[in-house]
């Protein structure tokens, strides 16, 4: 096999859970094939560079195998590797979420206004 679409590569490799949603995610800009915006009918082969956001987290991987079919995670992972900047800067953003958590005691009663606006604010910080 020469090479698979970027719609199903997603799906096989197990970065989003139906075709579906990682067609809406190349469609809204998600996914940078060598740091161009991808289409999803492009035909992937192995040692191309793919920048993946989903949520807050961003991942870039190589493409190291190409298969249309899903199959068990730990062969779904055999298809990609994610780079060590990529990893570094994932888990550095894993601690700092987990740190600024770690004082946070939720309270025994129901948030009043006040309380209500400091989450508020305080998730804004995050979702910037």
């Amino acid at each position: 096999m020469s090479g698979v679409r970027l719609d199903k590569w997603l799906w096989a490799a197990r970065f989003f859970k139906t075709r579906g949603l990682a067609r809406d995610a190349i469609d809204g800009g998600k996914i940078r094939i060598d740091g161009v915006k991808a289409k999803r009918s492009k035909v992937l082969t192995p040692g191309l560079e793919i920048e993946i956001s989903r949520g807050q987290t961003d991942m870039i991987v190589i493409v190291r195998g190409v298969r249309e079919d899903r199959r068990p995670a730990p062969e779904a992972q055999l298809l990609y590797e994610e780079t060590t900047d990529s990893i570094q800067k994932r888990e550095a953003e894993r601690d700092l979420n987990r740190f600024s958590r770690a004082g946070f005691q939720p309270a025994d009663h129901r948030p009043n206004k006040r309380e209500r606006r400091q989450m508020t604010k305080v998730k804004g910080i995050f979702n910037d």
